[in-house]
């Protein structure tokens, strides 16, 4: 148990190499395939669901890289663009509205790595006149461990600046993730600050231990890190986890489970 514990904690070491900020990676959600907005209002019982924003890693977007072995410009390391999260999860609310909402998507690892240095009303400025009713925030996966009592309440105070700022903006639902490499301290402050914020935290943490959610239970891969985000499995997995938390929170009586 030690020993598979030691190799987890390595494997995200190694993975928070490849989360590199973006080189040319789209914002905008399928930008070669435009889709028209909703003629009528999108919703998911009373939640309204017109505009999806997605703000997350490598796991969310990531740009290719070829010197690591990657070429796509979706969620890393899904074999095709529709098979990320982000558009699976896209194709559930569509199909359930009978309309496609807009959408977009941003990689904020710059957040993760500088939590103190992260202007979040610059960084995010296309992001927040966008005004979502759906916030889906998927990160804690680069920002550094939590060893002192000190670095998590950085993390938490950063945490909760991000999330208040986005609701100030278009008062979205908030949903957050836990990371696909569970930390549990990093997790238990995102937990606390999603609630905090009103939001529904969705603990995903089980995914990340069946190993046939990793990309390299589906093929092989240049580099080990690629290797160790989710493949098609883990990303639909993701995404019906996101969807149930979704569904839940769309129901009138609906309140916030852990």
């Amino acid at each position: 148990m030690v020993c598979r514990a030691w190799l987890q904690v390595a494997l995200a070491m190694v993975v928070s190499l490849v989360m590199l900020p973006e080189c040319g990676a789209v914002e905008q959600i399928d930008s070669a395939r435009p889709v028209a907005p909703a003629a009528k209002e999108l919703r998911v019982g009373a939640l309204r669901v017109d505009r999806v924003l997605f703000l997350g890693n490598s796991i969310t977007l990531h740009g290719p890289a070829p010197k690591i072995g990657w070429t796509g410009n979706w969620g890393m390391a899904a074999s095709a663009l529709e098979k990320d999260y982000v558009h699976v999860l896209t194709a559930q609310i569509a199909k359930a509205t009978g309309g496609m909402p807009e959408v977009k998507a941003k990689n904020i690892a710059d957040f993760e790595r500088n939590l103190d240095a992260f202007n979040v009303t610059e960084g995010l400025k296309d992001e927040l006149e966008f005004q979502a009713d759906l916030i889906i925030v998927a990160i804690g996966e680069n920002s550094a461990a939590l060893a002192t009592d000190e670095a998590k309440l950085r993390f938490k105070t950063s945490f909760d600046k991000l999330l208040a700022e986005l609701k100030r903006h278009g008062n979205p639902t908030l949903i957050v993730r836990s990371q696909f490499w569970a930390d549990a301290a990093k997790d238990e402050k995102m937990k606390q600050a999603c609630l905090d914020a009103g939001g529904t935290f969705v603990d995903i943490s089980k995914l990340g231990a069946d190993e046939a959610n990793f990309a390299r239970s589906e093929r092989k891969f240049e580099h080990a890190g690629v290797a160790g985000h989710p493949g098609d499995k883990g990303m639909q997995a993701l995404s019906d986890e996101l969807w149930k938390a979704i569904q839940k929170r769309a129901t009138p009586e609906s309140v916030n489970q852990d």
